[in-house]
């Protein structure tokens, strides 16, 4: 506990309200309990009166919804209408049950069947001729029944608001001249209680509700990922000590966020570089080996006699097998790290992953400038993996694929026509390309409504590529 803390402060403040509150209240008691009758009937009546504007309101909107829909006839604006007629049997309903005086009661009773009668008999029938191109619509709008039928809803209202607003104001005076017994009664205690109460709310407000309005909203800040707020280390008590804690642990979840951010950042640089590393070997090493050993083994076919059919034959066959090994391997290069990326950028490097793609793909590419090699290895990959998911789970006849660079931000959109329901959750090949943008400082949305299809949003800011 921290010495001469909040708590020590806030009991010995307690304690003295509480001997001049309750002195200077104890004279109030007898009042306040006819204080309270009047108080109950009045809060009554203002819910009453709370009811009786909704009505208004409603009304006014069935009103202006049906006129506006009859001169222009269009459907957005019966939108209110829609809402208000759909509400108005629920009010007056309350209406009815709150009115307790006979004659409010009777009232609200009148009020609730003509507007019902209004909507049912007026109101719905003129929309529903408009919507039939009725020439019986104009008509109908053009008499005056629901014009009076209105006024007369109107009306009833208004005299509903009136008398009980005439009944909240006698209800008042009486209040009044309880109160002001009461205060006679109590006046030099009460004094006393509003000064200590004064003094003890500043100090509330100063050294407890204030900075924990502010602690509030800064971790609402840190939780929406600013991980810089910092709280002033001023409050006294166990408010100080709470800023410490909450600095320090911005402080630590600040470098945590940037040693992940790092780590991440070094893994897809490692991981970028190891498959352009195996791309090489393979390309410049054993591709290379094996195409001089196809060539070695059609010259020595061709150096064979031609009564050695047979090995002719074999060696043939080697060769062709041999072949076949070599764009086996050249598939798998591509797979690992396509040298087509690293030499000739994004674009020619989708263009191939469009013509290999066993979804037929349509492809939209635009760019300022070349992005860093990293940003394009991490939409290569997105692009790569969003059309393998086609071809496998998707049974989608077209995937379009744009890309776009512009004010420093690579923007990549996929959409395809399949059945939809990918779990972004599920398998790790979009887990893998989440945590490969995120790394970039990128975002990747995925949306994939079942029936509607999949599409993938990818954002990748340029400027804070390495």
């Amino acid at each position: 506990m921290v010495k001469g803390g909040l708590t020590r402060r806030t009991v010995i403040a307690s304690s003295l309200l509480v001997i001049i509150v309750g002195g200077a209240f104890a004279a109030l008691i007898l009042s306040i309990a006819d204080l309270r009758d009047s108080g109950q009937m009045t809060r009554h009546s203002r819910r009453e009166l709370t009811v009786v504007t909704s009505l208004r309101k409603l009304l006014t909107d069935i009103e202006t919804g049906q006129r506006a829909f009859v001169i222009t006839r269009e459907e957005r604006l019966l939108e209110p209408w829609e809402a208000a007629r759909t509400h108005f049997p629920d009010e007056a309903s309350r209406l009815t049950r709150l009115a307790n005086d006979p004659e409010q009661a009777s009232r609200a009773r009148r009020i609730a069947q003509a507007g019902t009668a209004y909507i049912a008999e007026y109101s719905v029938p003129l929309v529903n001729a408009v919507r039939r191109n009725d020439d019986s619509s104009r008509t109908l709008a053009a008499t005056d029944d629901g014009v009076r039928r209105f006024d007369a809803l109107r009306d009833e209202l208004d005299l509903y608001e009136t008398t009980e607003r005439a009944t909240i104001t006698n209800r008042l005076d009486d209040a009044d001249a309880d109160s002001a017994l009461a205060i006679m009664a109590a006046t030099s205690g009460f004094v006393g209680s509003i000064l200590l109460i004064v003094l003890f709310a500043g100090y509330l407000r100063r050294t407890i509700v204030r900075p924990l309005h502010r602690a509030a909203i800064m971790a609402g800040e840190l939780a929406g990922g600013d991980l810089t707020v910092r709280m002033p280390e001023t409050g006294a008590g166990e408010i100080g000590v709470l800023a410490r804690a909450f600095n320090t642990m911005a402080s630590s979840l600040e470098v945590s966020r940037a040693e992940l951010a790092a780590s991440r950042s070094r893994v897809v640089v490692a991981a970028d570089e190891t498959r352009r590393r195996i791309e090489r070997d393979l390309h410049d090493g054993t591709q290379q080996r094996l195409v001089s050993l196809a060539l070695e083994l059609r010259a020595a076919e061709a150096t064979v006699p031609p009564e050695l059919e047979e090995l002719k034959a074999k060696l043939s066959d080697a060769t062709r097998s041999l072949a076949g090994a070599v764009e086996d391997l050249q598939e798998f290069s591509r797979g690992i790290h396509p040298a087509i990326l690293s030499k000739g950028g994004l674009a020619p490097a989708l263009k191939g992953l469009a013509r290999r793609s066993a979804v037929p793909a349509q492809l939209s590419v635009h760019a300022e400038r070349r992005p860093p090699e990293r940003v394009e290895a991490a939409a290569y990959y997105v692009v790569s993996e969003a059309l393998t998911n086609a071809a496998k789970h998707s049974q989608a006849s077209l995937v379009q694929v744009d890309l776009e660079t512009k004010d420093g931000i690579v923007q990549l959109s996929i959409r395809d026509d399949g059945v939809g329901g990918a779990d972004p959750g599920q398998g790790s090949g979009l887990i893998g390309l989440r945590d490969r943008i995120e790394a970039l400082g990128g975002k990747i949305e995925i949306t994939s409504p079942a029936g509607k299809g999949t599409s993938l949003l990818v954002t990748i800011p340029i400027e804070e590529v390495p």
